[in-house]
Order: C-alpha cells, then structure tokens, then sequence
C-alpha cells in the first residue's frame, strides 16, 4: 500500500480507498529489453512505471525506430490511449531490468474518476505529455546533429555512464558513426572531456547551451 501512497496521482486517497485500488492492481517485473506493449496493441491496463527506464518509439517504413520519449519511475505510461480508446500509438521497451504496476483501466475509470484529486493529476500527466510532443517536433525538425547531443548531454549526462554510445544514438535518432564524430568534435572543442575508462564529464556547459 505505501507504494500506491508513493504515486502522485494516488497519494491522496484514504487507507480504503488505496486497499480497494490494490485489488484492481499488480506488479509486474521485467527484463531489460522486454516490450511492455506493441504500436497498435489494444490497451487494457493503465501502467505506472515504479523501477527501472522504459523507452517509447515508433517504427517507420523502413523498419528504422523513431525515438520519442524515455520514462522514469512515477510516471502514467500512454494514458492516452486509454483515455481516447484507441491502440497504443507506439511501442514501449524496457532499457534497463523494471518493475511497472498494472491496473484494470475499466474498474479504476468506474470508481475513482470521479476522485478530483485523481483527475487533476491525470491532467497534469496529460498536460506533460504535450510538452513532450513539443519537444519531439522541436528535436527532430529544428535541431541539427550538434545541437541534439549538446542537449542530450545538458539534460541527460549520467546516462552516458550507462548506456553505450549505440543506445545514446539510438535515443537521439542518430546513426552511431554520427554521435560519435559530434562528441569527438566536442572533446576537441573542449566542450567534453573522456577519461580513460570512457566516462564523459562536460567541461564548458554554457557553449552547449549556445548550441540550442
């Protein structure tokens, strides 16, 4: 029950409240690399990602996958789809071993709803996920290369300690050849630095900044 308390949009409920919600509710470990669901899978359970990282993407015609956003423990996954009654418009795949709660979308629609505290969240939620469709459109039509590393590495620098360069690409919809001559074009610059065990540590934050 304390990790229902410990999601935004439930710690407001009463202990019977949370105890009626934990009925309806399950945790589900995976694996990394585990799809959590497929782009046109019909959805039934309403996901809270608790531990772990989960990347979105959809896949173009070629086969190549289009990288849209990354979750992190706390947050609703593809509540939309839910909410608009249509297939997930995208595929979700875990980076890294997770942990997600899974709820029975139809009995927390009938008898939580109607919760203000509940909704309010769910707006808020809604709301951030406009602004992350925002920043796909402004990352993939706006920004070069360069400039979507640099924000990538403002933004996001202990990942470059996790993930290998191929996944970091990945991320940014860049082929790997293309990440790597833009770091190294960084490190030369002295915008970065690498040290001998391949750690990344930015240098010069504000000439990244300019970039954006």
């Amino acid at each position: 029950m304390d990790r229902l308390r410990d999601i935004a949009i439930f710690s407001h409920l009463s202990d019977t409240q949370l105890e009626k919600l934990k009925k309806i509710s399950s945790v589900k470990k995976y694996r990394a690399k585990e799809i959590l669901f497929y782009e046109g899978d019909e959805p039934v359970y309403l996901h809270v990602l608790l531990q772990g990282t989960l990347k979105v993407y959809k896949t173009n015609h070629k086969g190549q996958q289009i990288f849209l956003h990354q979750f992190y423990p706390g947050g609703l996954v593809a509540e939309l789809a839910h909410f608009e009654t249509i297939p997930y418009p995208a595929t979700a795949e875990f980076m890294s071993d997770s942990e997600v709660l899974r709820i029975d979308y139809k009995a927390l629609e009938k008898d939580f709803f109607k919760n203000p505290d509940i909704s309010f969240e769910i707006i808020k939620s809604l709301i951030a996920k406009h602004k992350i469709l925002i920043d796909v459109i402004q990352k993939e039509v706006i920004l070069t290369a360069e400039a979507k590393v640099a924000k990538f590495l403002l933004e996001n620098e202990e990942l470059f300690k996790t993930l290998k360069n191929t996944q970091v690409a990945s991320l940014l919809n860049l082929t790997p050849e293309t990440l790597s001559r833009t770091l190294s074009k960084f490190k030369a610059s002295g915008l970065i630095e690498v040290d001998d065990e391949q750690h990344l540590r930015i240098i010069n934050r504000g000439k990244l900044q300019e970039m954006l």
